[in-house]
């Protein structure tokens, strides 16, 4: 056994109202500059729906992932060494600018700039990459509320697996996904890179410019190394490595790795208006990464992936834990995580499409929404349990569906995590209303009281820092590193040094807020910095100002 320590994210898509808040703070922080006008690191997505790039998901196409040889060993679905040195030049399995889609802005200036006339100024759609006008077709968002649409349900390549399934195994019930949009419900899925535990785009790259941080598992792409092949844009099956025209390098999410670092949340989970995105570690044997990996049975990849991840509070793991190199306190925050209660203690949290066999770490609670709503529209009480239990598999979108998204069309966990979810409401119902306790309802889905108790408080009640339990890096040699942090350093601005500021705190603070400047002589740095912020967005008050700033 080889422990290593992996950040991973879960997702409760009960609470995602589609806003795109996310979306619009990552692509401010990371992609809001020439070359990647195009691109999304996070996207918000209506299923069913087509997806962004459009179509994504149907790796006939695309050749994303792992795929199994004849003797049972992983290999790329894009092709092995001599496919990849063939093609190196040219690389044709690629998503175009359509299928992401061109960018484009408005010619304002028209609108300030046209002389007098009888008709009213238009600002015409031009392009981002040309600066021609040009016509809107498609966009990052283009399927946004209309997932009960004809158009997106049939275009959505999960359907068309779903409906297949079904015929394959005679299930004429589950071979209709209803499209009529009065009959059926969207949700949305908000997507980043999965930093996978065995990721296709790091195998994918010929110049080793990918490569996995072993520290905390984050995939990150080396800029210096990069040369442009565009293999790793193929071997995502997620497509979330992109390419910058103008740099002519492969660029993705860093899981905002600067701020993970001085134990901040990602900028999406930051942003979330919906409180719905969790951060923390989760330990993991990697000497079974391959093993899970290369299972026959589709079906059974997210059993195996399960399998792979360790209980942080077993004394063996622990000291496994300490032997390979993993800090204390990395180790005590993989047993106050989130995602680990969520995704192997509740086992609500699913996989993206573990059928590509990349081990991905960013999971998702099921919507559970539209059945309370359902049922309260047919003036049945959505929160009963009896009601709950039996509309879970009556859902107006198939549990095939979901099936098809989280756990390569096995539709068992799913139906499983769904009435774990509904044992939960209905229980908390009675107790928020003062009703005896009911023991049966958490029985029933194998769960505890004081376990439901436990979940409801992480689903529904969590603060900031029960959210996001993530653990600095270098903890304990912080203040070693820390840039000029004590007198006996060699920064410009330690005490003595040229660039030394008059003792005490700046009056009124620094130039960038409260918290900036000096304190005690000492300059304030990068960590202390980010806590100071964080301070400042979960405090429940307004600290009082200087009276010369009032």
């Amino acid at each position: 056994m080889r422990v290593l320590a992996q950040i991973a994210m879960v997702m409760n898509l009960d609470k995602c109202i589609g806003c795109h808040t996310c979306s619009v703070t990552c692509k401010q922080t990371w992609t809001n500059r020439s070359g990647m006008e195009y691109v999304w690191f996070n996207n918000v997505e209506t299923r069913p729906g087509q997806g962004y790039p459009r179509r994504y998901e149907d790796q006939g196409r695309w050749r994303g992932g792992w795929e199994l040889n004849r003797r049972g060993a992983l290999r790329l679905r894009s092709g092995g060494r001599f496919r990849s040195l063939a093609t190196i030049f040219s690389n044709p399995v690629l998503p175009g600018i359509k299928d992401y889609y061109e960018p484009w802005t408005y010619d304002y200036k028209n609108l300030t700039d046209a002389p007098l006339g009888d008709d009213y100024p238009v600002a015409e759609p031009r392009s981002l990459l040309t600066g021609k006008p040009m016509k809107i077709e498609w966009g990052s968002n283009w399927d946004d509320n209309l997932g009960g649409g004809p158009e997106s349900v049939a275009a959505d390549p999960m359907v068309g697996q779903a409906q297949e399934r079904a015929r394959e195994t005679a299930d004429r019930a589950a071979a209709q996904v209803r499209d009529a949009f009065e009959q059926t419900f969207m949700f949305y899925l908000p997507r980043i890179c999965e930093h996978c535990l065995n990721p296709a785009c790091v195998a994918s790259c010929p110049s080793g410019a990918m490569y996995k941080r072993t520290e905390d598992g984050i995939v990150l792409v080396d800029q210096d190394r990069c040369r442009g092949w565009r293999k790793c844009v193929t071997g995502c099956p997620y497509k979330k490595v992109y390419f910058n025209h103008r740099t002519g390098k492969a660029e993705k999410c860093t899981l905002c790795y600067p701020r993970l670092e001085v134990g901040l949340p990602t900028v999406c989970s930051e942003t979330c208006v919906g409180r719905l995105r969790y951060l923390g570690v989760v330990l993991y044997d990697a000497d079974k990464v391959t093993q899970a990996a290369s299972t026959p049975d589709e079906q059974a990849l997210y059993e195996a992936q399960l399998s792979v991840f360790l209980d942080p509070a077993d004394p063996d793991v622990r000291r496994a834990a300490e032997r390979d190199g993993v800090p204390h306190d990395w180790i005590e925050a993989a047993r106050r995580s989130p995602a680990h209660a969520l995704i192997s203690t509740y086992r609500v949290a699913l996989p993206l499409h573990p059928e590509y066999r990349t081990l991905p770490m960013v999971w998702y609670v099921p919507p559970l929404s539209p059945v309370v709503e359902a049922l309260t529209g047919t003036g049945h009480d959505g929160e009963d349990a009896g009601n709950l239990f039996g509309a879970i598999d009556t859902l107006r979108i198939p549990l095939e569906y979901l099936a098809e998204l989280f756990t390569a069309g096995d539709v068992g966990p799913v139906r499983a995590a769904l009435e774990r979810l509904a044992a939960m409401r209905s229980y908390m119902r009675g107790v928020n209303l003062g009703d005896p306790a009911d023991p049966s309802v958490p029985e029933r889905v194998g769960m505890t009281e004081a376990e439901v108790e436990d979940m409801y408080r992480l689903l529904a009640l969590a603060k900031y820092e029960e959210r996001y339990v993530i653990p600095t890096a270098a903890l304990g040699d912080a203040r070693r590193l820390e840039e000029a942090a004590v007198p006996d350093g060699c920064g410009l601005d330690a005490p003595g040094g040229p660039g030394m500021l008059p003792p005490g705190p700046l009056p009124g603070g620094g130039p960038f807020g409260d918290d900036s400047g000096t304190y005690e002589g000492l300059p304030l740095v990068t960590i202390e910095n980010f806590h100071a912020s964080r301070r400042r967005q979960t405090a429940d008050d307004v600290p009082a100002k200087p009276e010369e700033d009032l």
